[in-house]
């Protein structure tokens, strides 16, 4: 088996993920390039990559059923290979049979022989039960429901439980099954068509929401993009409507300075300068690391606008300056991707929150200390985890008293969007708006909008 095997590609992007905290989105493709794979070894290797990552904790019990020790006493290569001939006896319609030779064959080649007879006895145990009783048997020994509920739907307890606040204080706990399998399906590609820059061509779509969006209609989008000079490009479709809430939360004036604080990849920042360019305003735009901000001034290329991208920390960055309009789409855990980013759910952890929820704070102080008066904040994060969300804000809120004021983002959103949008006022009467995989068919985005009182 070479390098060229689509079985070999997600290998060694199963390995570069665990090993050295690579994001698959990102490492596939040039993978894939590099092996120059067809149209469907690239598909075959996709679904082995992604698949294999989504299911990773499921597949883990399961193999440590089966191999009769637990996965932290299996080598790390081992236990990779072992995952992605799991993935193939459980989750697809490769014959047994092949999923066990060509998993033993990748071990001999990529890892040496020695544990070959492992991993064959290992795989031949699980291909002698079903994907059902494979899933009864380890449930069986969940110690509680919601642990159960994690290897039904391979998703970390501490998320579930996440996921089930953040629905519930929207009265809607009742769609976490919903919200689970939504998480596990593959998205359909949308694409943003930068307004006033470009047309949405006439093969594709409209996107449900998003007034500058496109459903790509299969295939490779890159063509497409390459041939518009950048000015249609992926992105999802809840992060168009993250940007356009903040470009459109009121009119825009000739001469307003906007601010992107935390603009890597460049997506939002891409769609903000082109709606900066139809209503006359100034866009500026930072990142704090220097590669993400070579991808925002790549995402800018497309924009007929000279906009400054510096590399700084946000917390001082903000200061620098007095905006009409700041968008803060804050680090954060990335819990409302994980349909995109599958290895996310597996890498982050509680502790990651407590840590995010302090340097969101600060970013949301700061750029609320910049704002003109009447200037407004987008705060967004791609989390509808509450201590990212809610809690950030409602922090923030309480800290500052009436010099800052909400606007019902949800009102804004049923504005901008092409239909009506299903947005319940949360528990906390806020204005903040939540989007949902399972609802809405986009990342789980959280937009508020705040106001600095003139």
């Amino acid at each position: 088996m070479s390098r060229f095997d689509p079985r070999r590609v997600a290998f060694d992007t199963l390995r570069a993920v665990a090993a050295s905290d690579a994001y698959a989105n990102l490492l596939l493709p040039v993978e894939i390039a590099r092996a120059g794979l067809d149209a469907k070894d690239a598909a075959l290797a996709t679904e082995l990559t992604y698949g294999t990552l989504r299911r990773l904790g499921t597949y883990d019990a399961i193999i440590a059923s089966a191999a009769g020790r637990s996965t932290d006493e299996i080598d790390e290569d081992v236990l990779d290979a072992l995952r992605l001939g799991a993935h193939q006896l459980l989750s697809t319609r490769i014959a047994s049979h092949a999923a066990v030779h060509e998993t033993v064959a990748l071990v001999r080649e990529t890892i040496g022989a020695a544990p070959t007879g492992f991993v064959n006895a290992v795989l031949r145990r699980i291909s002698r039960d079903t994907p059902g009783e494979w899933l009864a048997r380890i449930q069986a020994a969940a110690r509680s429901d919601d642990e159960r509920l994690g290897l039904a739907y391979a998703h970390p307890v501490w998320v579930i439980r996440a996921f089930r606040r953040a629905l519930a204080a929207e009265g809607r706990a009742d769609e976490l099954d919903d919200l689970l399998r939504a998480d596990n399906a593959s998205p359909r590609v949308s694409l943003a068509v930068l307004p006033g820059l470009a047309e949405r061509p006439s093969e594709l779509a409209p996107t449900r929401y998003s007034p500058v969006g496109a459903l790509s209609a299969g295939g490779d989008p890159e063509p497409l993009i390459r041939a518009s000079g950048g000015r249609i490009r992926v992105q999802d479709e809840g992060s168009q409507l993250a940007a356009l809430a903040l470009s459109r939360a009121e009119p825009v004036r000739a001469g307003e300075r906007w601010l992107d604080l935390c603009a890597g990849p460049g997506g939002k920042t891409a769609l903000l300068a082109a709606e900066a360019v139809a209503g006359g305003a100034l866009l500026e735009a930072n990142e704090i690391a220097p590669a993400r901000a070579g991808l925002v001034r790549q995402a800018l290329a497309g924009v007929p606008a000279e906009v400054a991208v510096s590399e700084e920390d946000g917390r001082s960055r903000a200061g620098r300056g007095r905006y009409d309009r700041i968008l803060v789409d804050a680090p954060c855990t990335g819990l409302g991707a994980l349909r995109r980013r599958p290895e996310a759910r597996w890498r982050k952890s509680p502790q990651d929150v407590a840590a995010l929820a302090s340097l969101q704070r600060e970013l949301l102080e700061s750029a609320l200390d910049a704002l003109t008066p009447g200037g407004i904040v987008a705060y967004v994060t791609c989390s509808p985890h509450l201590a990212e969300t809610s809690a950030v804000v409602a922090e923030v809120r309480e800290g500052r008293g009436d010099d800052i004021e909400e606007i019902d983002a949800r009102a804004v959103l049923q504005d901008v969007a092409n239909q009506p949008m299903d947005l319940p006022t949360p528990a906390d009467g806020s204005g903040r708006a939540q989007l949902w995989p399972h609802r809405h068919g986009t990342d789980a985005m959280s937009i508020s909008l705040l106001r600095r009182r003139a």
